[in-house]
């Protein structure tokens, strides 16, 4: 595929991001009314869910959405993690083969699978309750421990020894982090939108239009998969999503709380297990994707943005595959709509 850049697709692009980030630096949590209209943009096309962090993916047609993320039965999302001996949290960042374990649940049974080795299960019900502390981003955070057989197996995989590397399971009901340093920037952040073990908060949304946008943009086209979402909206314009505050799949309202920004694991191959040699989609999206305000680059950095945070608003709700995805109608749009 040949690299297109249209020079007034990315001036737009950078236009809107510009515009856009400014909004989440002064519009700082006073607007807390739920919504009374909105408009459809588009639907729910996929539910991914990522027990373990890191690894692979389970695709859902139905979850629940809690204040700890998508949920069905014992499925959580984010809920598991792999540590060092130290307790510090590992990645795919610096472990890219991790992409490569593929998860599946029955019942509280979850199954583990990878290249090269026999599958191993662990019943969640039974993992010990006894506490310990693990470090993910500087931050102490509850955990227990899933026991030896499943540590050696994932030590085996990731660095053919038996031990070096555990698995944890978060054995709490709601958030119990902090938010991290660079969230100062975007006060839509709240504890409780923290989630359990995610870098950043309980949801993410992709729109695969912006997706299909920066394919365009590549050589070797990527999927949303790259971006480790939880759930990807058909039929609405490309980076639409940058502008939307209230969004509602179904009847489970949310907020927009923050762009995602973006690194290096978006160069991991979701079904390779390996970075892309050139750094891609990483460096095309530096080039229209940055955020510009100078105010949130001293939290962004260079970092692109690609896709949205959202935080659960109201009560727990079910969303499922097919739903309309709305967005809040302002004062504003309502206003010019009534003058048309």
């Amino acid at each position: 595929m040949d690299r297109i850049r249209p020079s007034y697709v990315t001036a737009l692009a950078i236009g809107v991001t510009a515009l856009t980030f400014t909004w989440w630096r002064w519009r700082n949590g006073k607007y807390e009314k739920l919504p009374n209209k909105w408009r459809k943009v588009g639907e729910l096309s996929d539910i991914f869910v990522f027990p373990v962090k890191s690894f692979g993916y389970i695709k859902e047609t139905e979850v629940e959405c809690t204040q700890l993320g998508c949920k069905k039965g014992w499925l959580r999302d984010r809920t598991l993690m792999v540590i060092q001996s130290d307790g510090r949290f590992i990645t795919a960042r610096k472990y890219p083969q991790m992409v490569l374990v593929t998860p599946s649940i029955e019942g509280s049974v979850l199954t583990l699978s990878a290249p090269g080795m026999i599958d191993i299960s662990i019943d969640l019900a039974y993992v010990e309750k006894k506490m310990l502390k693990v470090v993910i981003w500087g931050q102490s955070t509850p955990a227990s421990d899933c026991g030896d057989e499943v540590a050696r197996w994932i030590s085996r995989f990731m660095v053919k020894e038996d031990t070096g590397f555990r698995l944890v399971y978060y054995p709490l009901e709601k958030p119990s982090r902090d938010g991290r340093k660079h969230n100062k920037g975007f006060p839509l952040v709240e504890n409780s939108h923290i989630g359990a073990f995610p870098d950043e908060t309980s949801f993410s949304l992709m729109n695969k239009a912006s997706v299909d946008d920066l394919n365009n943009r590549l050589e070797k086209p990527v999927t949303a998969l790259n971006f480790r979402l939880n759930f990807l909206v058909e039929g609405a314009k490309p980076l639409e999503e940058d502008t939307w505050e209230w969004v509602k799949i179904g009847d489970v309202i949310f907020r927009n709380i923050r762009p995602c920004t973006r690194c290096v694991h978006t160069t991991i191959d979701p079904n390779e297990g390996v970075k892309h040699p050139k750094m891609e989609p990483l460096v095309t999206l530096r080039e229209y994707r940055k955020v510009q305000d100078p105010a949130l680059r001293r939290f962004t950095g260079d970092s692109p943005v690609m896709g949205i945070h959202l935080g659960l608003k109201g009560p727990n709700g079910t969303v499922k595959v097919g739903d309309p995805i709305y967005v809040n109608v302002s004062e504003k749009d309502d206003v010019q709509s009534t003058h048309v």
